[in-house]
């Protein structure tokens, strides 16, 4: 008879016990693939939400002039040369090293001209860009995504008296008010938006960039690499990340993974406690078969083996049955925890790590019983016969 045999037997005689030790394992693991998957699927849905608060990469022309603003106020009367970026060169930037983790890129050119005897300040922007990155804005009106049309801040539309339908003269273009955007309290609600192209044709600014607007976040993106990199291909200009957008980002993804890590740690202490005690109870139940073990010529490394390939057996169960069940609760969990929110599906290397700490974690709660068990006196085990 094979060790192994042994060890089945014994874990068939002893159903009761053997399903106590399974399901304790299997909440343990269970509890773990659920709290991960969940976390996983929040972490993402977190990600996406906070990528819809804008750019948190902006590339403007460099300039040996300092700032003449501050606090939204710009000083007038001075005025300066900025030398400004090629609308050729854009594309350099899906070329740097981590360009997979570039998402939007929303070109700006800006310029004053005259609105019924008023200057105002117009930027020219890929509209549809420009939509999909300032996902907070809110508008009247309705985009034909013609070049002739004018999305007006709530402050522009006031101070030039316009009105959605009215046809504003630049140059020798006549374009439409489409839009109007509601109140942000950002820069945007003092400025007249139009299409990239035309607004440059109008300001003679053919090919010309004021500033780059770029959203490249993910999940361990490497925002200052990144700008490095584009700083390389852009010698011209000045790249700089916003860290604290960044950073809020990063915090609010690792104070979910830090909840669900520690509560998974303490699954785990649990679980390893059970089995360890449940282990224990049994050495001391099998003490007269362990004696006769070893009074007919088992050693200790096989006694050890039996209690150990016991465990093995029950850690594999209990990992493969934990995985299912725990998958099954995140399946069920997600709509309800996050709204919106699906199951993305089986994620088989959480499985294999599921069944490898299901098997280190049987193993090693039962070490200790096991080499209690190996170390018995044949004599005094036979005595309780």
């Amino acid at each position: 008879m094979k060790l192994y045999h042994i060890s089945f037997n014994n874990l068939r005689r002893r159903k009761g016990k053997m399903i106590f030790l399974v399901v304790g394992l299997l909440i343990g693991i269970a509890t773990i693939v659920a709290l991960m998957s969940i976390t996983d699927s929040m972490a993402s849905d977190i990600e996406e939400r906070l990528n819809r608060f804008g750019a948190n990469i902006v590339m403007v022309p460099r300039n040996d002039n300092l700032s003449l603003s501050y606090g939204g106020i710009t000083v007038g009367g001075v005025s300066y040369t900025m030398k400004e970026l090629d609308e050729a060169d854009l594309p350099k930037i899906r070329k740097i090293k981590n360009s997979m983790n570039i998402g939007i890129i929303a070109p700006k050119v800006l310029g004053i001209k005259k609105i019924k005897g008023k200057e105002a300040l117009l930027m020219g922007a890929d509209i549809e860009a420009e939509l999909t990155l300032k996902t907070w804005w809110q508008y009247a009106g309705t985009l034909a995504n013609s070049k002739k049309e004018l999305i007006l801040g709530s402050e522009a539309a006031k101070t030039l008296a316009l009105a959605i339908g009215d046809i504003v003269e630049l140059g020798d273009s006549q374009l439409t008010v489409a839009a109007i955007l509601q109140s942000t309290g950002g820069q945007e609600d003092g400025i007249v938006i139009g299409d990239l192209h035309e607004i440059q044709r109008i300001l003679g600014k053919e090919g010309k960039i004021s500033l780059v607007e770029i959203a490249a976040f993910c999940r361990g993106c490497p925002i200052s690499e990144m700008t490095l990199q584009i700083a390389e291909k852009f010698p011209n200009a000045r790249v700089t990340a916003l860290k604290q957008a960044v950073m809020a980002k990063m915090q609010s993804i690792e104070l979910v993974k830090s909840f669900s890590y520690g509560i998974a740690g303490l699954v785990i202490f649990i679980g390893s406690l059970l089995v360890f005690v449940t282990m224990m109870g049994s050495v001391n139940e099998r003490t007269r078969e362990i004696g006769i073990f070893r009074a007919i010529g088992f050693r200790q490394g096989h006694v050890m083996q039996i209690m150990l390939l016991e465990a093995i057996v029950v850690g594999l169960i209990g990992g493969v049955l934990g995985y299912i069940i725990g998958s099954f609760i995140a399946w069920g969990v997600i709509p309800y925890v996050i709204k919106g929110g699906t199951f993305s599906g089986p994620d088989f290397p959480l499985g294999g790590i599921s069944i490898i700490l299901a098997v280190s974690l049987s193993l090693l709660a039962s070490l200790y019983p096991a080499h209690k068990a190996s170390r018995l006196d044949p004599s005094a085990a036979l005595r309780a016969l």
